[in-house]
């Protein structure tokens, strides 16, 4: 059984050890199917640099995000969600992440957001082998790469065909969606 967490975070800066999170998006694809979807929105860690470049990026302000949830109630829902579909005590069953450019940033923002909850479980959920549909993108489309003038998600979903709201992008919820939508018109020549 492929079970798959596509997800997407909207942070407050680039760097995962001086910035934090304040929107986390996931989808749990099971067989190709969409299960369940959480969209989370926190406040930042108190120790999180704020860069307002970023909130800029995703339309919010520091007033808006500091009224989300304490990102430490947040990761209980998503431990519930993930204790759901996962036994973290058992080797063999794990989440593949995936995501949009998530194994270069994504994934360490995610691995720094549990050890700040202090929870050491991560690779307890989660296969160590990303799934990164940026990368698989652009294998799928290395003969075609000259004819996108840049690969953002956005220029890959339109180039593919799938619609793109772009007031909508860079909503942590929106995003994944496309990102799993890319996944599988490379990949299966499908429409979701």
């Amino acid at each position: 059984m492929a079970k798959i967490l596509f997800y997407d975070l909207e942070t407050t800066g680039l760097k995962s050890d001086k910035n934090g999170i304040h929107q986390l998006s996931a989808i749990v694809d099971i067989d190709g199917e969409v299960i369940e979807a959480i969209n989370l929105k926190m406040k930042p860690f108190e120790s999180d640099i704020i860069e307002e470049s970023a909130l800029e990026k995703c339309n919010v302000t520091l007033e808006t995000i500091m009224s989300y949830d304490s990102p430490i109630s947040q990761k209980i829902v998503l431990d519930k969600l993930l204790n759901r579909y996962v036994d973290k005590y058992n080797t063999k069953d794990k989440f593949h992440l995936s995501g949009y450019n998530n194994a270069s940033f994504d994934n360490q923002f995610l691995r720094e957001y549990f050890l700040k909850c202090k929870d050491e479980w991560f690779g307890s959920y989660f296969w160590s082998d990303t799934i990164d549909v940026m990368s698989l993108a652009s294998y799928k489309l290395q003969n075609k790469r000259h004819e996108l003038k840049k690969f953002r998600l956005s220029d890959v979903s339109a180039y593919l065909g799938i619609e793109v709201e772009q007031e909508r992008l860079h909503d942590a919820l929106y995003d994944v969606e496309l990102t799993r939508k890319i996944y599988y018109k490379l990949f299966f020549n499908r429409n979701v």
